[in-house]
């Protein structure tokens, strides 16, 4: 369920221990960054009794749609916050005023009151669950200050630690809001075609195999395939793809996809509660929930630094009073030490930036599961890549024609396209699209021979396309080929021989063209300080040579599964953080072996979804290249958020016992260095990844050339 008005992540310790403590739950997890809490418990606990176990620690159980309508500055926290800002403005301007002293008192009291109340209805909630938070911490200044008389700065601390928590509160809710966004994408009701009539359901009741009638401007609530209709689909929410998609019958569609102009009948999949997009959300929420190793060493550092810097406040209190001092005077740095304990800016330093960079790539089409992959994809050293399919196209394309006996290359591959035009086999329809449709001569007397070639009649003259093989068999002589056969086997291409019963006409070179990204993406990673980059293939060394020589890569040749895993552990030893890129299921060996795992294109695609550390979720390049951008931002920002919170704390630590720090600067301090990490953490939901120009303008460029 969700927990609101959560303004610190010691507040999610609190309802961790008060819900935990209830008989029957056995564990009680609460995610701060995501607002989140997990219970598990047996069936004798009611959803409403950890409800009520929830608002007795001092917070809220938020229905997202009604927390959603209400505007930030119109919640009961701002309002509050503002009235006891406004209270103490009162008795400051009377206090100037040379006002009696009661007439100060009390507005100062007011502010406290108004400002303090769910800091202290917090506070005894953590104290009940045995847990020294920030709001105990506060409270305890706030109280002491006013019990030797310094109201005004009494309330000053309320008023500066409420104003703090509300902007803060204000800041986290905009990571909250990655998940909750991608949830609002779904439309509440489905259109239906049902037994010939039309109806709207709620769309958690479309199951499989049903029609959905999808209107022109409508968003998808279902995953299926086009039965009927042409339209664009923009399917930025689930691939991040910024150019809309052109959609007809037999293509498959997603959940949270925009309709364009056109109507479309689609026949779902999937069951709407287990689409694309809302599995997308459901890994995205339990991602943001894991813990990172830096936030797991925050946690144990803050577990031992509160209770020292709080033993060292009591400590500064007692001893000096005990030799003589003025005791109002030590207690006054006692408190200002109390506030400066509170370890909040250095516990949220880290969730709270995991959060808004997972968030921040599922808005791009990167799935990445969790802080730990996170953490561990900015430390990438090195990255290996599986070749077809990944850096290249896997497909065959005609990539060099070598014609002899006189006749032209256009000539050839008209012959070779009219041929191949009636054959299935991959390798002519590379021929039949480098030849062309239009012009093609009519073939007759056309046949196959399986795994070799084929040959036709055109214009009386019997022509053969095939392998080697194919004329060996025939008898026919390849000598005359014989040079430009060695240079298209010396560039790694695959040989296919056009001729007649004469000798060779021509020789065509096919290859598995390299995809139009990879260059630009290889580029990135090799600028965003990747040191190694391999790529491994199953392929034989020459055209394997060949993709590695064009990108500049180290290659490895030849490999089995087997071998393959053997050197992504190779590469894992020497290197450390080894990335490993592939198609998350055929790859599957070796991309568990690896550091981290990168699938690409795995929209739609349930394995790839589960198994790899980060999905692509569109098949193209330079996400991989956005997601280690990405990583290593969000590290940076992490190991920053820390030393900002230590050395702010150390400094302050040392001060106050020489009464050099007030309890208004303290919590200032404290306030203020939460609020900075916070902000400096949401920075990555608008970080440029790109560089030279915006993923959204190389999309769309690129996208326009393969689609003109």
């Amino acid at each position: 369920m969700r927990v609101e008005g959560m303004d610190c992540a010691s507040c999610a310790v609190t309802v961790e221990r008060r819900v935990g403590s209830l008989s029957g739950v056995s564990r009680a997890t609460v995610n701060f960054a995501a607002g989140r809490l997990d219970a598990y418990h047996d069936d004798s606990v009611s959803v409403e009794r950890l409800e009520q176990a929830v608002r007795g620690a001092g917070y809220d159980v938020g229905r997202s749609a009604e927390s959603e309508q209400i505007s930030f500055w119109r919640t009961r926290r701002f309002l509050f916050t503002v009235a006891s800002a406004l209270l103490f403005a009162l008795g400051a301007v009377l206090q100037l005023a040379g006002a009696p002293e009661i007439a100060r008192i009390l507005p100062y009291t007011a502010a406290i009151m108004v400002g303090g109340l769910p800091i202290f209805r917090a506070a005894v909630s953590a104290v009940r669950a045995r847990h020294l938070d920030m709001n105990v911490l506060m409270s305890a200044a706030a109280i002491g200050a006013a019990g030797i008389g310094a109201w005004g700065e009494a309330a000053l601390v309320v008023v500066l630690f409420a104003a703090g928590n509300a902007l803060q509160t204000f800041s986290i809710d905009r990571t909250r809001g990655a998940v909750r966004g991608l949830m609002r994408l779904t439309p509440d009701e489905v259109l239906v075609r049902r037994e010939g009539a039309e109806r709207l359901v709620p769309a958690d009741e479309v199951g499989a195999r049903e029609l959905v009638v999808v209107r022109p401007g409508e968003r998808l609530a279902v995953d299926g395939e086009v039965l009927e209709g042409r339209t664009t689909v923009d399917e930025a929410p689930v691939t991040g793809e910024s150019v809309p998609v052109e959609k007809a019958a037999g293509d498959e569609v997603f959940s949270g996809s925009l309709n364009g102009s056109g109507g479309i009948v689609v026949r779902t999949t999937r069951e709407a509660r287990d689409s694309t997009l809302q599995r997308i959300a459901r890994m995205v929420e339990e991602a943001q929930s894991t813990r990172a190793p830096a936030e797991q060493f925050v946690d144990r550092f803050s577990r031992i630094y509160t209770p020292l810097v709080v033993a060292a406040a009591a400590a500064v209190t007692v001893i000096p009073t005990a030799l003589g001092g003025e005791f109002g005077t030590w207690f006054y740095r006692g408190l200002a030490l109390l506030i400066i304990a509170c370890p909040c800016s250095l516990v949220i330093s880290t969730p709270v930036t995991v959060v808004s960079g997972i968030g921040a790539a599922s808005k791009r089409g990167i799935l990445i599961k969790g802080g730990a992959v996170l953490e561990a994809a900015g430390r990438l050293k090195a990255l290996v890549f599986d070749k077809t399919g990944t850096l290249t196209e896997g497909r065959p394309v005609v990539s060099n024609v070598q014609a002899t006996a006189g006749m032209g290359r256009d000539e050839a591959l008209r012959i070779a396209g009219a041929l191949e035009r009636r054959s299935e086999h991959p390798l002519a329809h590379a021929i039949l699209s480098a030849a062309g449709d239009g012009g093609l001569p009519e073939v007759s007397g056309f046949t196959t021979t399986s795994g070799r070639g084929a040959e036709g009649e055109i214009g009386g003259r019997r022509y053969l396309i095939g392998s080697p093989r194919l004329f060996a068999e025939e008898g026919i002589s390849l000598k005359e080929a014989s040079e430009a056969l060695t240079r298209v086997e010396n560039a790694g291409e695959t040989p296919v021989i056009l001729g007649d019963e004469d000798g060779p006409l021509a020789v065509f070179g096919l290859s598995d063209a390299i995809r139009s990204d990879t260059l630009e993406a290889l580029q990135t990673l090799r600028s965003a300080g990747l040191e190694e980059l391999v790529m491994l293939t199953g392929d034989s060394e020459a055209p394997a040579k060949r993709v590695a020589s064009e990108l500049g890569l180290d290659y490895r040749a030849s490999l089995l599964p087997d071998q393959k895993v053997a050197a992504v552990r190779e590469l894992v030893t020497r290197n450390g953080a080894t990335g490993m890129v592939g198609d998350g299921i055929n790859d599957a060996p070796a991309l568990a072996t690896s550091s981290v795992g990168f699938a690409m294109g795995t929209a739609g695609t349930d394995v790839a979804l589960e198994t790899a550390d980060i999905a692509l979720m569109q098949d193209d390049l330079r996400k991989l290249a956005a997601a280690v951008r990405l990583s290593r931002s969000a590290e940076r920002i992490i190991k920053q958020n820390i030393l900002i919170s230590i050395l702010i704390k150390g400094v302050f630590v040392l001060l106050a016992p020489f009464g050099l720090v007030t309890l208004w600067l303290a919590v200032l301090a404290d306030m203020g260095t939460s609020l900075a990490v916070t902000l400096n953490g949401l920075r990555l939901f608008g970080a440029d990844l790109t560089e030279g120009t915006t993923s959204s303008e190389t999309t769309r460029t690129d996208t326009n050339k393969r689609n003109p």
